[in-house]
């Protein structure tokens, strides 16, 4: 078994390997790493929870380590279709490369515009942004790219889903044609083998799993409903949440308004929950992810902003609430358990309506998951819920009006546009 120290790097990276208690590389990181100090361009697949982040963070230290960059012109560029990926980046920069004197600047939406202006003025050596907001701070002559050596793509598939290939294609252009350019991602549609072929030249193809796989220590249950209503799929989930003890839990939904109404729901009922969601101000999103790495909250209810990347240590549970309307965003969710090697659960919810969805995800993962009939479960009185969604009675609150205050504000709208199936906005919590 190959050791960091077998891989090239640096002593430097080598003593912040070891001082955040890392030794043995994982199989993306033993393969990328190489062939990024070698210069050359790289199409990375792994599964989620593989390490594929210090697949190119790393070797980007030791090859920047060499010169200084401009003012307003940054040396390399990493590209994340969402905010908390791009600061989770950022974080794993300043993690290895405290041994490094390279500067970064990191452009998001819903932080301080004029204090990211303030950084790009010095040299920034690392930059790490969403394309939405990067766009905006090149047009108004903020940054320019014309130094820019080094391109990292990570999260191709769902830059791809979530519309942002304009933008992409867009940033490539303000870029020189001689560059490094490294595409990664946990899964590899053929769109995606399309795009690479458009940006990459001659690229390494590193494929350590079978694309959208899922990792062996994830148990997978589904969990069948007689109806399609929301009330009882509150239910059942306090039933499993009380009756396995769960500790920690990603709680997915489809829809910012149902992750209002469950956070909402779950803490009348006596569990310590947060929403976290696209409608929420940057700075709210920080703080619910703080405390929810911290173990202050055991419950994170949320949208697909959270699928993607997210890596917080030993989160014993997923939940599926809402049956993903893709495919492979079952691949992403349920990647948030089970993160290096530990094991995890990920419950799915299928309700009569989801049968077409669970088909194209068994497809995708070629397994059939099994399916748990919770014998035990007391029959609800689902005369309360006719009044409350699903398919007894349409749902009125979604016409209620919001107060201004009400709406969080955001400048950043292509960094959410994974939330393009979501209400624009959660309503009053009941």
């Amino acid at each position: 078994m190959r050791s960091f120290s077998d891989l090239g790097l640096s002593k430097e990276t080598l003593a912040a390997l070891e001082n955040a208690g890392h030794v043995v590389p994982t199989k993306i990181q033993e393969e990328a790493i190489p062939c990024v100090l070698e210069g050359r361009d790289v199409l990375g697949c792994a599964r989620t929870g593989t390490g594929k982040t210090a697949s190119f963070v790393l070797p980007l230290l030791d090859i920047l380590k060499t010169r200084r960059a401009k003012a307003r012109m940054p040396r390399s560029l990493i590209l994340e279709p969402t905010r908390e990926l791009a600061a989770q980046v950022a974080e794993n920069f300043m993690l290895y490369g405290k041994n490094h004197k390279l500067s970064l600047a990191l452009l998001i939406g819903g932080d301080n515009i004029l204090e990211q202006i303030r950084v790009l003025n010095g040299s920034v050596d690392v930059l790490v942004a969403t394309p939405g907001r990067l766009i905006d701070l090149f047009e108004r002559g903020n940054v320019m790219l014309a130094d820019t050596r080094i391109l990292v793509i990570d999260e191709a598939d769902r830059m791809l889903d979530m519309g942002f290939m304009p933008d992409i294609e867009k940033i490539v252009s303000f870029l020189p044609s001689a560059r490094q350019t490294m595409m990664f991602s946990a899964t590899m549609p053929k769109e995606i083998q399309a795009v690479a072929e458009k940006f990459l030249n001659n690229p390494k193809k590193i494929m350590v799993s079978p694309p959208a796989s899922t990792a062996v220590n994830i148990s997978q249950k589904i969990i069948p409903l007689e109806y399609n209503d929301e009330w009882l799929k509150r239910y059942v989930l306090r039933f499993i949440l009380r009756r396995d003890k769960v500790e920690s839990a990603f709680i997915f939904c489809n829809k910012k308004i149902i992750v209002a109404h469950l956070q909402a729901s779950l803490k009348k009922h006596g569990f310590n929950a947060e929403a976290l969601h696209g409608d929420m101000s940057q700075s709210e999103r920080n703080i619910v992810l703080a405390r929810f790495r911290n173990k202050e909250i055991p419950l994170l209810v949320c949208s697909d902003v959270a699928a993607r990347g997210l890596d917080v240590d030993s989160v014993s549970h997923v939940f599926n609430f809402d049956m993903p309307f893709n495919a492979e965003d079952y691949v992403h969710r349920i990647g948030r358990t089970a993160r290096a090697s530990q094991s995890g659960t990920a419950y799915t919810f299928e309700t009569p309506d989801d049968e077409e969805f669970l088909n194209n995800i068994e497809k995708l993962i070629k397994q059939k998951i099994e399916k748990e009939i919770i014998e035990a479960l007391p029959k609800p009185d689902l005369s309360r819920s006719k009044n409350r969604g699903g398919k007894h009675k349409k749902d009125n609150r979604s016409k209620a009006k919001i107060p201004p205050k009400a709406r969080a504000k955001t400048d950043d709208s292509n960094s959410d546009r994974f939330d393009e199936f979501n209400s624009p906005a959660f309503l009053r919590r009941r």
